[in-house]
């Protein structure tokens, strides 16, 4: 196998694995940024690849079972608005709640599931971008799941840094007692962004059943709604570096999986361990950095609850 074709199945590989993880951090992202933390993302996406597995074998529609995913995971996210945001409860607390909630339930329902498979979304090449050396199959030889990806990336970033909407979010995540002393409605824009990130989140769980698991297991997304969370800081709260942020971690997975294949001696516990020990050791370096610039990118309101008429 030449270098190229290696760096092109790497890449490929990376595209396919960072795509769930894209999608959820997209989703936090955008609940973050108006100031509620989602820790919830791995038990969000284990529901709605359930709630995928199942629609997608019970009817065959792909669309509907994409929906159920979205619909699912929003109203799971839903839950976690209102305990944070109604009841002011303590962020963190509920999104773990979540995580463990989310686990046992595809757990408890999936294990009927087991040994039923579902079809794979096929790839559908650009004509022309295809032909690229290297980077062309990678990046446009893909499902149209991938390319929706590429577009929700591009339409978050507009949103939330050139619109009026973007403005209002970001402010609600900064000072939430400036913006309701302007007449928004800090609740409103946080349950809509918690929400509407959910179904983004939902998203990504939905992938592992329509393009990389075509049959049931326990445990299905293995640990990458952690992953997601973890990515969330590392882009900075910003759509275009969770872009390349998914995509290196998906590259962490593609060299794991690669190195199977190619049968380095290396032992099987620390290939798996790979991917998350990049997380750790990421996240390390870039805090730190971080703190010795004096620099900080995290909204100024991030996990602080209120309510209309606080004065602190």
């Amino acid at each position: 196998m030449t270098t190229p074709e290696l760096l092109t199945i790497i890449l490929t590989t990376a595209v396919t694995m960072g795509t769930p993880l894209l999608f959820a951090t997209l989703g936090g992202v955008l609940s973050e940024r108006a100031g509620v933390i989602h820790l919830g993302m791995e038990g969000i996406m284990l529901v709605s690849a359930l709630v995928t597995f199942v629609v997608d074998l019970q009817t065959g529609s792909k669309v509907l079972a994409l929906i159920g995913a979205m619909m699912a995971a929003g109203a799971l996210s839903g839950l976690h608005g209102f305990v944070c945001i109604s009841l002011r409860g303590n962020q963190i607390a509920s999104g773990l709640a979540l995580a463990l909630f989310g686990t046992g339930l595809s757990g408890l329902f999936g294990d009927a599931l087991i040994g039923s498979t579902v079809t794979s979304l096929n790839r559908i090449p650009i004509p022309g971008l295809e032909l690229i050396p290297i980077f062309g199959s990678a990046f446009f030889n893909q499902d149209w799941l991938v390319y929706l990806s590429y577009a929700l990336v591009a339409g978050l970033w507009f949103m939330l840094f050139h619109t009026n909407w973007g403005l209002q979010i970001r402010s609600v995540g900064e000072a939430p007692i400036v913006c309701d002393a302007l007449g928004l409605s800090v609740a409103k824009i946080r349950y809509l962004c918690v929400i509407f990130g959910g179904m983004l989140i939902g998203l990504g769980g939905a992938y592992f059943p329509m393009v990389l698991t075509s049959f049931w297991v326990d445990d299905l997304t293995a640990g990458r709604g952690w992953i997601a969370v973890a990515l969330v800081i590392f882009a900075f709260w910003h759509p275009g570096k969770a872009l390349w942020g998914a995509y290196l971690f998906g590259a962490a997975i593609a060299f794991q999986l690669q190195a199977q294949v190619m049968g380095l001696k290396i032992p099987s516990y620390i290939m798996e361990m790979f991917p998350y020990l990049l997380t750790i050791v990421v996240l390390t370096v870039v805090t730190v950095r971080n703190r010795r610039a004096g620099q900080t990118f995290m909204p100024a309101a991030l996990g602080l609850p209120f309510f209309r008429g606080d004065k602190h």
